[in-house]
């Protein structure tokens, strides 16, 4: 373990729980997060020993939880471009947009970095079976870090999964579940047959290190901006753990003072037929209510209800951001947008990135002056079947 890990806190109640052990989720139902003694890491470590290391997630590794570079499962994770997309930008007649572009990760998704995380410390802690639900890429990545790890992958997809996130899947070993349902209903039951047979079950958001791996979405962009952070950024959101991550991040930077107190304000973008969080968010409420029917092409927005619901939305009004839901043929139509503008083959969901720029920019919530970031969670190869004309 990371010396510099003091414990893990419950996100609701405040509980600490040793980090020492397998866990998922706080007694009392609700994710835990990793707390490290940050006074400690800005004493010996300034930012600048980031200068000659790797480009990968672990060239931040006094924020990451484990301690042993041996231990960790790695195909090379992080270090992803930060696309200056000027040509985009002058079209919308906006002063600066950037796309983080997330497939060009291993495994082709942004899921690279929480699952690296997550089996990392899944192994050194002694399991030995993994499961989990899957709308396509979580498990692709899984099955990968599993692979490599030497331990056994359980995924449990929708029978409607994109073929190529089941092949993906199958080719690198995982044992396949497919399900008459959606995400949730793969969720329930993972956590069934994981406490039946032993399964340890990385979930969105029940255990602690997915969301480590992908605070580095945060940490890595702040470091692509020489140490500032953008006006806004807007991410699609399916669980959420990107943007909860990169929350948990930018707070954890302020405190070691490698940026300043500026705070972007934080956009959720969801599908029309899919929009809980945006839902809750003009509503005013706290949590979100299960979306039903779920429905829309973009695998990784089809969550009728985010365990890290609650999260989510403190974070969007704690930023001054907001939640927009987008349809499904304005995604795919700003993908190919983005790609024949910038040459970036990016997938639906990086798709909804850009179709809500363009409804905040309609709206005045986003200005001509804003510096923008959109992600692109993953790579349009994964979804061929869709842009097939």
């Amino acid at each position: 373990m990371n010396p510099f890990v003091r414990h893990l806190e419950c996100s609701a109640c405040a509980k600490n729980h040793s980090p020492r052990q397998l866990i998922n989720l706080c007694p009392c139902g609700s994710p835990l997060l990793v707390r490290y003694d940050l006074p400690a890491v800005r004493a010996k470590h300034p930012r600048k020993v980031l200068s000659n290391r790797p480009h990968t997630m672990w060239r931040y590794r006094e924020l990451l939880p484990p301690g042993n570079s041996q231990a960790r499962i790695s195909l090379g994770e992080g270090g992803t471009p930060l696309v200056d997309a000027d040509r985009l930008a002058s079209s919308l007649g906006l002063s600066r947009l950037w796309i983080k572009d997330e497939g060009a990760n291993p495994t082709g998704s942004f899921k690279a970095r929480g699952l690296s995380a997550a089996v990392t410390m899944a192994k050194a802690l002694g399991a030995e079976n993994l499961a989990i639900p899957s709308a396509g890429n979580a498990g692709g990545a899984l099955a990968a870090y599993a692979a490599q790890a030497g331990l056994q992958a359980h995924v449990f997809m929708p029978r409607d999964v994109p073929p190529a996130n089941r092949i993906e899947c199958e080719t690198l070993g995982a044992h396949i579940h497919l399900v008459d349902g959606l995400i949730t209903d793969c969720g329930r039951l993972v956590a069934r047959e994981a406490k039946a047979n032993g399964w340890f079950d990385v979930a969105t958001l029940k255990e602690p290190y997915r969301i480590e791996g992908k605070k580095t979405l945060g940490l890595e962009l702040a470091e692509q901006l020489r140490w500032r952070l953008p006006d806004v950024i807007i991410y699609p959101t399916g669980g959420g753990t990107g943007l909860v991550g990169m929350w948990k991040a930018f707070d954890e930077m302020r405190q070691l003072g490698w940026i300043d107190s500026k705070q972007p304000k934080m956009v959720s973008v969801q599908a029309v037929g899919c929009a809980p969080v945006v839902k809750a968010f003009q509503q005013g409420q706290s949590r979100c209510e299960p979306w039903s029917p779920a429905t829309t092409l973009a695998a990784g927005l089809r969550v009728p209800r985010a365990i890290g619901d609650f999260l989510i939305l403190e974070i969007l009004r704690q930023s001054g951001g907001t939640a927009v839901a987008v349809t499904d043929e304005e995604m795919l139509a700003d993908a190919r947008a983005m790609g024949r503008s910038e040459g970036l083959f990016v997938c639906p969901e990086g798709g909804a990135t850009l179709a809500a720029l363009k409804k905040l920019m309609r709206s005045g919530f986003v200005r001509p002056s804003d510096e923008v970031v959109l992600f692109n969670t993953g790579s349009g190869l994964k979804y061929l079947h869709l842009f097939e004309a």
